[in-house]
């Protein structure tokens, strides 16, 4: 951030804005035919949306907490068919 002169902030704004574009990208990839057998990817994109849960809004693997532990149930335990 110092290098580029930069608040953490604005730092922080910038890789929300990229998180948001990869996702995207990811979505419109995942319906795309692929040769990738489907539960692969299937576990791949399941791998990315729980590491994006865990540190969105800050190191929530470290410290677990109710919202943490309610959406990983929801996510994981008890997903909507």
């Amino acid at each position: 951030m110092k290098q580029y002169g930069v608040s953490e902030e604005e730092a922080c704004d910038e890789m929300n804005r990229r998180v948001v574009i990869a996702w995207k990208e990811i979505n419109e990839e995942f319906l795309k035919p692929t040769e990738a057998a489907s539960p692969i990817l299937v576990r791949a994109l399941n791998l990315a949306r729980v590491i994006d849960l865990l540190y969105k809004n800050g190191d929530n693997y470290t410290q677990v907490g109710k919202v943490t532990k309610d959406s990983v149930a929801v996510l994981l335990i008890d997903p909507i068919p």
